[in-house]
């Protein structure tokens, strides 16, 4: 009665685990393994508190394989080639070996290796957990030679079903409303091992009054969504918001630019990021789109925050809602692909300055039109590289501005062609 509540109820089969259905269902990836009796190396991916080193230990006991767990904070090369030599004398017993490795992406590089031949050999079946991208982190010579399987957040309707076991075990029901039971669920965040500690705390209390949400938020801290700043959650954020702008979703962008706040993202990193989707997906459709940017990133500079976060919130529903272009973004990507194929070309030598007798004597600047004296203030000749079959790189929409801007175009193009520029 003394350990943990989450260590008591630890599942004893892999019918118990709640959750993760979509890897341990009969269709999902490690239902098949084990029903063809046939499992391999695997990496588990997912967030804390959803069921890894449970899973990794269960599948050692549906497979009758001798479980080992290190953790890759604390072990280096001396205790893992302690591990392997006591693996291949089990194995010389008859005997296989799953380890089961906590943290694996904190192993380098070189400590991955060590793995591969141990693998390659059936010395072990590896089992590595890890919160981190696997193809960020892991050598792909060991995701080569095992499969990764993403495990995900426990819902709220899972999260349920973990408190009414752990009601069970404690012999009681919660002192809590329905709404205070789900907000204590909420503050779990998906994370089970977090719900059972919370429940833990608050069957202590031993209430004889029920506790509504306020109550309860009086008396537990809500956890801190998980968000790693350097790692993966900050490049799928700065995603989800980049799109919902791109989408013409100010609400989903407002969520997202909130959750990255809320996480203690820096404010000015997302003032650049806003201000480049208005250069790239906004463009000239609403040039005052760029301006309005980099207002709203000077007013945080000078108010600082929290006040200074309202005036990127603004831009983000400013951006949502403005008409959508990427002709520029486009134009310029051909550009620069067009200056890398065609090299050192020179400029046609009639748009060039002649400083000097030498260079007029050359030809330099022979038969340049001066677009002011000529009609409409358009002589219409060719600027680009002799040799070079004239490009269309940049096309605006109809949309926004552009559409005011296509109208030009349209408008040079005719009177290029009419002048055989």
């Amino acid at each position: 009665r003394n350990r943990p509540l989450a260590d008591r109820l630890r599942p004893r089969a892999l019918a118990e685990v709640i959750g993760q259905q979509q890897i341990l269902g009969p269709e999902g990836p490690l239902g098949a393994m084990l029903a063809a009796g046939s499992l391999g190396s695997l990496i588990l991916w997912g967030p804390p508190g959803v069921g890894k080193t449970t899973i990794a230990r269960l599948l050692a006991d549906e497979s009758d394989l001798h479980f080992v767990q290190i953790s890759a904070i604390f072990s280096g090369v001396p205790e893992l080639k302690k591990v392997f030599e006591a693996a291949k004398i089990r194995r010389g017993n008859g005997q296989g070996t799953l380890l089961f490795v906590d943290e694996i992406h904190r192993f380098n590089k070189a400590q991955q290796d060590g793995f591969l031949p141990h693998m390659e050999d059936g010395t072990i079946l590896l089992v590595g957990a890890t919160t981190e991208n696997p193809s960020f982190e892991l050598n792909a010579a060991l995701l080569s030679r095992a499969q990764v399987l993403v495990l995900e957040r426990l819902t709220l309707a899972e999260l349920e079903l973990l408190t009414q076991r752990a009601e069970a075990e404690l012999g009681r029901a919660l002192p809590l409303t329905g709404a205070a039971r789900e907000a204590l669920q909420e503050m779990a965040d998906g994370d089970g091992r977090a719900l059972l500690n919370l429940v833990e705390q608050v069957a202590a209390w031993r209430s004889d009054t029920q506790l509504d949400p306020q109550a309860l938020g009086a008396r537990l801290m809500r956890r801190a969504a998980k968000y790693d700043k350097s790692g993966e959650e900050h490049y799928n954020l700065i995603s989800a918001l980049h799109k919902s702008v791109r989408g013409s979703d100010p609400d989903a962008a407002l969520y997202w630019l909130a959750r990255m706040l809320e996480g203690g993202e820096d404010p000015r990193y997302l003032a650049r990021r806003i201000t480049r989707m208005a250069v790239e997906d906004i463009g000239l459709a609403d040039p005052q789109a760029q301006t309005l940017c980099l207002h709203a990133w000077e007013l945080y500079e000078r108010l600082g925050s929290p006040e200074g976060e309202l005036a990127l919130g603004q831009a983000v529903i400013y951006l949502a809602l403005a008409p959508k272009s990427n002709a520029g973004y486009m134009a310029y990507n051909a550009a620069r692909r067009l200056a890398r194929e065609t090299g050192s070309l020179m400029p046609p030598k009639h748009i060039l300055n002649a400083p000097t007798k030498m260079m007029k004597e050359h030809g330099y600047g022979a038969g340049y039109n001066y677009d002011h004296d000529a009609e409409d203030g358009f002589s219409g000749q060719n600027y680009f590289p002799d040799g070079i079959s004239r490009p269309d790189l940049y096309a605006p929409v109809e949309r926004g501005f552009e559409r005011d801007l296509k109208k030009r175009l349209d408008w040079f193009a005719k009177l290029r062609a009419r002048r055989g520029g």
